[in-house]
């Protein structure tokens, strides 16, 4: 099995898992392989130091990952920053996709997909017709501004693609 660390030309960074360097190459030429933050198809391989299972390094395995749990390490070179609020400090790029991918699947786990029934469902639980549950789904704009006129509260979620397969 061989573990590449891929980048999309929008910089989102991931990992991909292939039978080899062939199946990669098959997969790619195919169309197959693409981010799963925004779907892109144009994907790189970044660099990488490879990984190797030993049993003579369990135990130095073991306390690297350890301190690698109460220092956090980023892998795949110097990613692109982005300024956090306040202080100037920044959060490597890689940190807040994993924050946001984290943040969305608690969503998805937590809410009940009511899909193009969305505004049709929040009035109705608003209205007392039905039991009041976490929703999500798609509406438009437009309408969206209408829930929140009626006194509705509502969010704007992205739209990433992959999340509903399971990603390590």
């Amino acid at each position: 099995m061989k573990v590449f660390d891929l980048q999309c030309a929008q910089q989102h960074a991931f990992e991909g898992w292939f039978g080899s360097d062939a199946d990669y190459s098959a997969q790619q030429a195919r169309g197959l392989v693409t981010c799963p933050l925004c779907g892109d198809a144009t994907i790189q391989k970044m660099l990488s130091a490879p990984r190797l299972n030993l049993k003579s390094s369990r135990g130095t395995q073991q306390a690297s990952s350890a301190e690698a749990e109460t220092h956090p390490v980023i892998e795949g070179g110097a990613p692109a920053e982005t300024a956090a609020q306040g202080g100037g400090q920044t959060v490597p790029s890689n940190m807040m996709q994993a924050r946001l991918m984290r943040a969305m699947r608690e969503v998805l786990a937590k809410t009940e997909d009511v899909g193009e029934r969305f505004a049709d469902q929040a009035r109705a639980m608003h209205h007392g017709d039905i039991e009041q549950r976490s929703i999500r789904g798609q509406t438009t704009p437009d309408v969206a501004m209408e829930l929140l006129e009626e006194g509705i509260d509502v969010m704007p979620l992205p739209q990433l693609h992959g999340l509903k397969e399971t990603l390590q």
